[in-house]
């Protein structure tokens, strides 16, 4: 009796050690899992913006920066220079734009008086006419007035006289009128082109925003002398020297991006069809393999590179033999993001990842305890 009981009691044993077996099996084989995986991140390029040697190397390789923090300093002195000089630049624009302002403000005094002029010349026109009016009419009167002897020759001789004095003086008048006008054309004409050299007014001229914008160009490429971190990261592979010669617009060091770290899953095809955007995500670092990393997939690739049908040789297309009862499942990128990193694991760019994906837990599952891959899976 008591031996049936121990077999019994081992055979409980043995179905629940196989049936855990089974059930974790199970697990792993529906959730699609691949063992290629990489470390990913957004690797940024610092690029200076001007050239010059290198005077400060405020970093090491493999230094951790925070954003902000100086990375290395070029030779600001000819830039100091270039400053100086639009400076110098910008006080002069502004004395020759005060000095065409003071031209501007000339002409148009000019214009007035010239104006005046002809006000006064159309003045003199009015008031001689009125006066050869008043002359010919005393003219006339003298000359009806001497056949009846009421009135002298002399009178009728001077009457004439002031008459033609009259006549005589609006023309003056008028030829006064055309010089002022002549000279008021002359006038407008020489403001316009005070004007026109001028500019426009104020902060809105030409010269002085060029002037300007030169002052503000040397005093951005002052600041790019220093080249700081844009973000978090890890100062990689490091090869500038004190001395070496920055070259502008080309890339100078390796900054990985400290906070963008997400992992690469090379999933074959014929499963990726069962793993949903949120489903949550096992990674097994190699680096790391007893410390799982809990993560979710962020996205699913839309296409992969073609091998056969690319361009070759003579421009006709690549197509590499193969047989035709063999189909290799083609490899879909899918990006997982990482969730809480374990403490002691140091992610790095390009290291191998195994990624388990524990399909249909978008909605439910995720608090259900994640185990590290078995080894035979990682």
């Amino acid at each position: 009796m008591k031996l049936s009981r121990n077999y019994l009691l081992t055979g409980a044993i043995v179905l629940l050690a196989v049936a855990t077996v089974l059930l974790k099996y199970w697990d792993y084989v529906v959730n699609p899992w691949t063992r290629d995986g990489q470390v990913r991140a957004e690797v940024i390029q610092v690029t200076p913006r001007v050239s010059g040697p290198i005077v400060s190397l405020a970093v090491k390789d493999n230094q951790l920066v925070k954003a902000g923090d100086l990375l290395f300093q070029i030779d600001p002195r000819t830039f100091a220079a270039s400053l100086e000089e639009a400076r110098a630049q910008y006080e002069k624009t502004g004395d020759s734009y005060l000095a065409r302002l003071k031209q501007v403000e000339a002409a148009e005094a000019q214009v007035d008086v010239s104006r005046a002029s002809i006000r006064q010349a159309q003045s003199g026109i009015n008031e001689t006419a009125s006066e050869i009016v008043k002359n010919r009419a005393e003219y006339e009167r003298q000359q009806q007035l001497l056949p009846q002897r009421a009135t002298s020759q002399k009178s009728v001789e001077r009457a004439r006289a002031a008459y033609e004095v009259s006549v005589e003086q609006r023309k003056g008048a008028e030829a006064s009128l055309a010089r002022a006008k002549g000279a008021l054309a002359s006038a407008e004409a020489d403001l316009a082109e005070a004007r026109a050299s001028l500019g426009a007014l104020g902060e809105a001229n030409a010269s002085v925003r060029e002037a300007r914008a030169n002052v503000q160009q040397a005093e951005l490429n002052i600041e790019f002398t220093q080249i700081r971190a844009p973000v978090d990261g890890y100062v990689t592979n490091l090869n500038l020297r004190l001395g070496s010669q920055a070259v502008g617009n080309q890339p100078a060091l390796a900054l990985v991006d400290a906070s963008s770290y997400w992992i690469s899953a090379y999933f074959r095809e014929n499963v990726v069809a069962g793993i949903g955007a949120g489903d949550k995500a096992i990674i097994t670092l190699m680096s790391y393999p007893d410390k799982p990393v809990e993560g979710y997939v962020d996205s699913i690739g839309w296409g992969i590179a073609l091998k056969d049908g690319s361009t070759g040789f003579e421009l006709l297309p690549t197509v590499s033999p193969t047989f035709e009862w063999i189909r290799l499942a083609q490899r879909v990128p899918v990006r997982i993001h990482l969730g809480t990193i374990p403490e002691g694991v140091a992610l790095r760019v390009g290291t191998t990842a195994s990624v388990l994906v524990m399909t249909g837990t978008k909605v439910a599952g995720h608090d259900r305890p994640v185990p590290p891959v078995p080894s035979v899976l990682q």
